[in-house]
């Protein structure tokens, strides 16, 4: 007989065990003397229960199976064992050929069926159909699962080259300001808020310091969606970082407009067109010069807490741009602006009637901080639609009149737990929000503590971690005091703005610093321990701001 079956369904068959369900002692011997040599296990069962069960604790590949069984016929068992499932093969054997019969087996998937007498060729042919049912049951599944692995493989290299889009994207963001303040006559909070849509970016944005009192600020909003539109935007962006780097102190804002146009326009497509801002604020002159092409309103608030709108002069760049326009700007009486993309003002809101360009101008009137002017986009926004992205400058005075309290303290680990708790009854008699004093105590013990460290002491990151992994980091730090005679020193004001009180914090040492830069980097690596306390501080404050020698940090609550 198994001559006349084929090579490779031979080889299959023996990899393949069977259960033969069957009551007849004469019709097992049959089974047995057919398939003993032909398959590698046979397992019987003598009703159908006994099928069943020893179908749901083996391994079975392939079932023959009597109709008329005691306990459960061979329809019973094959509706149970299709229960659990439903691919395996099924030969049935009958001698009834009642049309109900074959129906139900048919409904079951059935996929042979012998009738009593039974003749072994047509029992050989059975098994071999269904053997071939198997082989290519089990191609499919083996194309279905490699296909499965190609897309897993594909999606893990895409998910790959995204990430990698997204950190080259966010290395040619520059900001000059991460974490840090702006301190001339005013203290100058500067703040950004940058989430794309999608890993490819149509916006970009960069802020850049020319000088102590010069800064410069552009957005770039792509008016297409897709690859096009964030690759002209990033490269516009990075070359624009170029110039700027490049010019140094002989920045013009004219020369950059123009210098950056003409690289660009070779790039783009007939039909591309971007919009964009060129902002240059200048602190010392109390003037802004600016180029707005096709961007939404910048918003500027006064100290009459009014909102000037700066709309654009320019129409969008396109490949045929050749002229341009700059405007100027008196801002001695400004102490707030919002540049922002339209992502911002065009995305629906829960008013289902109104875009959030109706309320953007009431919300940052109301708002004092980045952080707060979030949390009204937010509650506003039910789904984000576009790219939004807005830079948020805020213009403090902490004269003298606003400082509540005043203190400095000795580079010494005791005046560390001094100044904790001298900050700790501070707090008491501001509020008696308790989750808020906390919070602003938690910033304070990071923040001082880092001062004392990294400032006055002068330890590293690195001397840090193997003085604590050594378990001397603390006689250590006694011993380097002993010799550091630099002070600490904390002052709080108070700022009043609509109905709020916002106290701001200063912790001043006498170290030499830090580029806050760094922290751009460490931040980047989730898993870093390095600069903890600044991370942990941002997540408890409304912003934490260091001055550009990295020696004074400012942060903020509101009452």
């Amino acid at each position: 007989m198994q001559s006349n079956i084929g090579g490779s369904i031979l080889k299959y068959l023996k990899s393949l065990t069977l259960l033969c369900v069957e009551d007849s002692k004469t019709t097992q011997l049959l089974y047995n003397s057919l398939f003993e040599d032909l398959v590698k296990d046979i397992i019987f069962a003598y009703d159908g229960e006994d099928g069943y069960q020893k179908f749901c604790h083996e391994k079975i590949d392939l079932i023959i199976a009597d109709y008329d069984m005691p306990l459960l016929n061979g329809i019973e068992m094959i509706k149970k064992i299709r229960s659990r499932d439903k691919e395996i093969p099924i030969i049935l054997v009958s001698a009834i050929t009642d049309v109900d019969v074959i129906v139900q087996a048919l409904q079951l998937n059935v996929n042979n069926f012998l009738k009593k007498p039974i003749i072994s060729s047509e029992v050989m042919q059975s098994i071999q159909n269904v053997t071939k049912l198997l082989i290519a049951n089990n191609y499919l599944k083996e194309q279905r699962e490699k296909k499965i692995k190609e897309l897993e493989k594909r999606e893990k290299y895409n998910s790959y080259q995204e990430d990698l889009a997204f950190s080259k994207e966010l290395n040619i963001v520059r900001n000059d300001f991460y974490y840090q303040m702006l301190q001339n006559k005013h203290t100058t909070l500067i703040d950004f808020f940058y989430k794309p849509l999608d890993v490819l970016s149509g916006d970009a944005y960069s802020a850049r310091k020319i000088d102590d009192n010069t800064t410069f600020y552009f957005i770039i909003d792509g008016m297409d969606k897709g690859l096009s539109a964030s690759l002209s935007s990033m490269l516009m962006t990075s070359y624009i970082n170029h110039l700027v780097d490049k010019v140094g102190a002989k920045f013009s804002l004219e020369s950059i407009i123009d210098s950056s146009l003409e690289y660009i326009k070779p790039i783009l497509l007939d039909e591309e067109a971007f919009s964009m801002d060129f902002i240059v604020i200048n602190y010392a002159t109390k003037s802004m010069e600016f180029a707005k092409f096709a961007m939404p309103p910048s918003l500027a608030q006064s100290i009459n807490n009014k909102i000037i709108k700066i709309k654009s002069n320019n129409p969008p760049i396109c490949k045929y741009r050749t002229t341009f326009a700059i405007s100027h700007m008196d801002i001695s009486n400004i102490t707030k602006f919002l540049f922002y993309s339209d992502g911002v003002t065009e995305n629906s809101t829960r008013d289902e009637t109104k875009l959030y360009a109706s309320f953007i101008e009431d919300d940052f009137l109301s708002s004092f901080t980045k952080n707060e002017l979030i949390e009204k986009i937010l509650y506003r926004i039910e789904t984000q639609e576009d790219d939004m992205t807005f830079i948020f400058i805020n213009q403090l005075t902490l004269s003298k009149d606003k400082k509540i309290a005043t203190k400095s303290f000795k580079s010494t680990l005791a005046d560390v737990e001094d100044a904790n708790d001298w900050y700790t009854d501070l707090w008491t008699n501001m509020t008696n929000n308790h989750k808020l004093s906390y919070s602003a105590g938690i910033v304070f013990s990071e923040l001082f503590m880092n001062a004392y460290e990294h400032g006055s002491l002068g330890l590293n990151t690195e001397a840090k971690h193997r003085l604590l992994s050594e378990d001397i980091y603390f006689t250590t730090l006694e011993k380097m005091q002993k010799e550091c005679d630099k002070q600490i020193t904390v002052n709080l004001f108070v700022i009043e703005y609509n109905s709020y009180k916002y106290v701001a914090t200063t912790i001043k040492d006498d170290g030499s610093g830090f580029n806050t830069n760094i922290l751009r980097g460490i931040f980047k690596e989730k898993n870093n321990f390095n600069g903890r306390g600044v991370y942990i501080s941002k997540q408890s404050s409304l912003g934490v701001y260091y001055n550009s020698q990295g020696n004074s940090v400012l942060f903020l609550h509101r009452i």
